[in-house]
């Protein structure tokens, strides 16, 4: 069983030992304070220096050198270099959008019906992106194609959206295959790979060298943070690979795949032009392959809801928590904490400490 990481951590734990020497220094301030007070005694009346100090006065002394402690304390505790989990700005350089235009996209359960629904939530899914990252587009239905490749034109990624032309069939495992292919477009990713085939030799002249391929080598799920597939569809796979075999590739590489199910779980009868076809959501896969490749899978039972697992999606890829070493943070701390315990020292007793 894999624990999960702690809130904090130290490289140097042995440093710690050193704020021993916070309790010594809390013991020599109230010697000194003692000692000077036996010096003050040989004043003629006692009462004389207290009225004058005052209590606020009294109280204040204390003040400059409590900071001073807790920038020794900071300081301390940043030599031992702790690490800890905290939220910064994501790595993330490339999302493949890989959206569902089967014939089932038209059904109007989402208004005002799913295709469009699902255009418009991604075409604000892009406006809300940081303007660095690359998105591509893949459209599948009974197979599944690149409609636009990688970029940051966001201009041409919502035309590659307004031109989604519906199909038959639901080709969920080519889409994963497909935006892989387009993320590392040198690895020779095919859709006969995900099948278990070899791919077909590809022609070329006889005294041609054929290129060397380089070796793959499987990675942790969910480790390549530069990319993301997000995949949304209103049905169960009908052709093409098998999906939970296109997941395992993404989670070979380190890819995740968000998957957002649109339409009706427990199933419908959808009729077109004379003719019907049964659809029904395939929960249990999608959430398979978000698990598989370490990521998650979100329900959109209408467009309002649709726009959110967008907005959900957007600020999850544009932050991610990570370890990271925060021994600068407390140093900065600490020297603040020393420059305020001066200044309060001069500003009110024209001395420092």
């Amino acid at each position: 069983m894999t624990l999960p990481p702690l809130p904090m951590h130290f490289i140097w734990p042995e440093f710690l030992w050193l704020l021993l020497a916070l309790p010594l220094l809390v013991l020599l301030y109230v010697w000194l304070l003692r000692r000077k007070k036996k010096n003050v005694l040989r004043f003629a009346s006692l009462s004389i220096v207290r009225e004058a100090m005052g209590t606020g006065s009294s109280i204040r002394r204390h003040i400059p050198p409590a900071l001073f402690l807790l920038a020794i304390a900071a300081m301390l505790v940043a030599a031992a270099r702790p690490v800890a989990v905290i939220t910064l700005p994501s790595n993330q350089q490339t999302i493949i959008l890989a959206m569902d235009v089967s014939g089932s996209m038209r059904a109007t359960d989402v208004k005002p019906n799913r295709l469009v629904a699902a255009q418009e939530a991604a075409k604000k899914f892009l406006v809300e992106l940081p303007r660095h990252v690359k998105v591509g587009i893949v459209a599948f239905a009974g197979s599944a194609q690149v409609a636009q490749i990688p970029t940051l034109n966001r201009e041409d990624l919502a035309s590659a959206i307004d031109r989604f032309q519906l199909q038959r069939g639901t080709a969920t495992g080519n889409s994963i295959v497909i935006s892989l292919a387009a993320l590392f477009p040198d690895a020779g990713i095919e859709l006969q790979q995900a099948n278990g085939n070899r791919p077909m030799p590809s022609s070329r002249a006889i005294d041609q060298p054929a290129k060397e391929k380089k070796e793959f080598t499987p990675v942790a799920p969910g480790s390549y943070n530069s990319a993301a597939i997000i995949m949304l569809t209103d049905g169960a796979r009908t052709t093409g690979v098998d999906p939970l075999e296109a997941a395992k590739m993404a989670a070979d590489r380190g890819i995740r795949v968000y998957t957002v199910g649109i339409g009706t779980v427990d199933g419908d009868t959808i009729g077109f032009e004379g003719w019907t076809m049964r659809v029904r959501l395939d929960e249990e896969t999608l959430k398979a392959i978000a698990t598989k490749t370490n990521a998650d899978y979100f329900y959109a039972g209408s467009a309002e809801n649709l726009k959110k697992v967008y907005e959900t999606l957007s600020s999850r890829l544009t932050v991610e928590k990570k370890e990271t070493e925060i021994s600068g943070l407390l140093a900065l701390a600490a020297a603040v904490l020393a420059l305020l315990s001066a200044g309060l020292s001069v500003a009110w007793f024209s001395r420092v400490l």
